[in-house]
């Protein structure tokens, strides 16, 4: 064997001494897993999952699945957005008597846009501790590759699934400065794609990151007013997971916004919403949609 061929995993000292670390009992430990390329699981992840008790999962296949690849074989309990309540009873008398139990999602951190959130929450309102074991996070992996120069980030999550109320939620975030990280399903990515480009200006940069770590990982960027072709150019690119980063608003944007919306009062007290979000749009160079969305929700808040 020469120098440059790497030794076996197995014989690697760090495993010895993952083994000899401290695993407390009566704890919940949260446990990211894979989003993708099964070996980017942890060491210490492997570990746990080998020492707990049980493992509170979203859907109790897929971690089977997982579980047998690593030679792993533990009790599995169903824990999805459905039964999260009722399953925290379940796992914290488990706790209280002692034992160690493991909670992943079908992929990446729990309780990140996954359930868990509300196990999380209720066990430590019981007084028992939760030790979380770090790993995938698609929102973190996209970001590390985007090459959007920002120092803070935003994360929103998945966008309504109605054009309207999509639009809606869409224009509170103009003036957010931070880069943003929406989560997508494919068969929304397109109306994504340009609902994002009838909110904000063409010229921000926007990057889809498609099957993070998979066989056909693809990750894209350039500005909005490209995105729908580049998703219309290729059929595999509404297929998959995605990942969607926009860049954030320029110190200028919100200074302009705030200019904006202050116009946008003074014409509300004289005009409808239409005749307000038209004459702004004229005054200000603003899209009339964005600005006609922004008036109903002024309108809303008298």
């Amino acid at each position: 064997m020469s120098e440059h061929t790497p030794r076996a995993i197995s014989a690697l000292p760090v495993l010895e001494e993952t083994a000899h670390q401290t695993y407390p009992s009566a704890t919940l430990y949260v446990v990211a897993t894979p989003i993708g390329n099964v070996a980017d699981i942890s060491v210490r992840a492997l570990h746990v999952l080998s020492l707990v008790d049980a493992v509170a999962c979203e859907d109790t296949r897929n971690t089977a699945q997982l579980m047998t690849r690593f030679g792993l074989h533990r009790p599995l309990i169903a824990a999805h957005q459905h039964n999260e309540r009722e399953v925290a009873e379940t796992l914290i008398a488990r706790l209280q008597a002692g034992e160690r139990i493991a909670l992943v999602s079908d992929a990446g951190t729990p309780a990140v846009s996954d359930p868990g959130a509300r196990i999380v929450e209720a066990v430590r309102a019981a007084g028992l501790r939760v030790l979380p074991l770090p790993g995938a996070s698609a929102a973190v992996t996209a970001l590390s590759a985007s090459g959007l120069v920002n120092d803070q980030f935003y994360f929103v999550g998945f966008l309504p699934a109605k054009a309207r109320q999509r639009e809606n939620f869409l224009s509170t975030l103009r003036t957010v400065t931070a880069t943003m990280v929406f989560y997508e399903a494919p068969h929304r990515i397109l109306d994504c794609a340009t609902a994002l480009a009838a909110v904000f200006e063409p010229e921000r940069e926007v990057v889809f990151a498609r099957e993070l770590t998979k066989m056909f990982e693809e990750i894209h960027r350039c500005p909005l007013s490209e995105a729908e072709a580049w998703i219309r150019a290729d059929a595999h690119r509404e297929k998959g997971e995605f990942v969607v980063l926009l860049a954030g608003a320029p110190a200028q944007d919100r200074e302009s916004d705030a200019d904006a919306e202050r116009i946008l009062k003074i014409l509300l007290t004289e005009c409808s919403v239409k005749q307000a979000a038209s004459l702004a749009a004229q005054i200000t160079g603003r899209k009339k949609n964005a600005l006609y969305d922004r008036a109903l929700q002024l309108k809303q808040e008298e």
